[in-house]
């Protein structure tokens, strides 16, 4: 599998820059694009962003992200974005269909994590962009995608994601225990008001 470079896009008048979020491009320039949601390759099988979604987060977290980016290039890695900010009615959605908070957010009347735009689902890619072994795909919804499993992950997979780990807490974020690709951001839980931010 590989994922897709994209080139950067900007920012429409009184969009994304209102709400404090950028485009991850504009932070990581070589960071591949491979939205899950937008896109039926996700746990619901259906697109939940428009085509052509950008990976938006919270400007807080670009320092860091450059951060983590360096240190992957490097061994000769990228990073590739499954998820960035979420908006709200996304995360009810979702939340309808798995109600789970083990495996989804439950939706409350704030915004933290994703739909602050201060978490991101990431990957590896090696430098011929092709994805690493990480033991499990997105959204697998098993014991194998804890942050730190061992059981049925080879090592070459507990190694790169360990990699990822190493590198992302260079930049200041945090594994969330229960998935080894999503990563919270200085600030993740904290709870602000709900923002509606356009993903094109």
């Amino acid at each position: 599998m590989t994922a897709t470079p994209t080139t950067a896009t900007a920012d429409p008048v009184g969009s994304a820059g209102q709400d404090g979020l950028v485009d991850v491009r504009d932070v990581v320039p070589d960071a591949l694009i491979d939205l899950r949601y937008a896109t039926p390759d996700n746990f619901l099988g259906v697109r939940m962003y428009p085509v052509g979604a950008r990976c938006l987060v919270h400007e807080s977290l670009a320092p860091g992200l450059a951060a983590a980016a360096e240190s992957l290039r490097a061994h000769g890695n990228r990073l590739v974005f499954w998820d960035c900010y979420r908006p709200h009615a996304v995360q009810v959605r979702m939340f309808e269909a798995v109600p789970d908070p083990s495996w989804v957010a439950r939706p409350g009347n704030f915004a933290r994590s994703h739909t602050a735009g201060r978490s991101v689902d990431v990957t590896l890619s090696d430098d011929t962009v092709r994805l690493l072994d990480m033991g499990t795909d997105f959204d697998e919804f098993s014991s194998r995608a804890t942050a730190f499993a061992t059981d049925g992950v080879s090592w070459a997979a507990q190694a790169n994601r360990a990699r990822l780990r190493e590198a992302m807490a260079a930049g200041g974020f945090a594994v969330y225990a229960g998935e080894w690709w999503h990563f919270d951001g200085p600030g993740a839980q904290l709870q602000r008001p709900i923002i509606d931010v356009p993903l094109i």
